[in-house]
């Protein structure tokens, strides 16, 4: 077989394609604002973030050099790399699924709010990674963004959009 057909080489091309999105990134946030007198600046963590994953990207990127280099057919990298013909891969297809969920998060986070629309993509997610108990998934999908609001709102004095459960936040105020 092929190396260029190979799990190695696959690995290559992705973290090649990863470390120029992480770049990207790491460019995206020079630009933002610095604020005065703050120990931690808005461009930390994100620069944080982005220094971590170009690691382990170059780890892989290494790794894969070495392991196309020594190679040999019994090597279970030297497999055939899996398909991404999202007609013949369900786990293609769910990742396809997944970004467009992430699409919609980002499209329905003002007008829904972020309790409510978390809610509906994380229990969407659960289902599409085969968590098939109702219970479950009620629970964590409705707590799990209900808990994170009140923690970022009550805690931490971040203002995130109720959108159609503003009658919650002005609830909560009144606590």
């Amino acid at each position: 077989m092929k190396k260029t057909q190979s799990k190695a080489f696959s690995n290559l091309v992705i973290s090649i394609i990863l470390l120029v999105f992480e770049i990207w990134a790491y460019v995206q946030t020079l630009s933002f604002k610095v604020v005065k007198n703050a120990a931690v600046q808005p461009a930390s963590f994100p620069q944080f973030m982005c220094l971590g994953m170009m690691v382990f990207t170059i780890v892989l990127l290494i790794q894969s050099v070495i392991k196309l280099m020594s190679m040999k057919e019994d090597d279970p990298l030297a497999a055939p790399a899996g398909s991404i013909n999202f007609l013949k891969s369900k786990g293609a297809l769910a990742a396809l699924v997944v970004i467009a969920l992430c699409i919609a998060y980002v499209a329905l986070f003002e007008v829904l709010g972020y309790v409510l629309v978390s809610a509906l993509i994380a229990a969407a997610i659960m289902w599409i990674i085969g968590k098939r108990d109702f219970r479950q998934i009620l629970l964590v999908s409705i707590f799990v963004p209900l808990l994170m609001w009140l923690v970022f709102y009550k805690m931490l004095t971040v203002n995130i959009p109720m959108g159609i459960l503003q009658p919650l936040k002005n609830l909560v105020d009144m606590i």
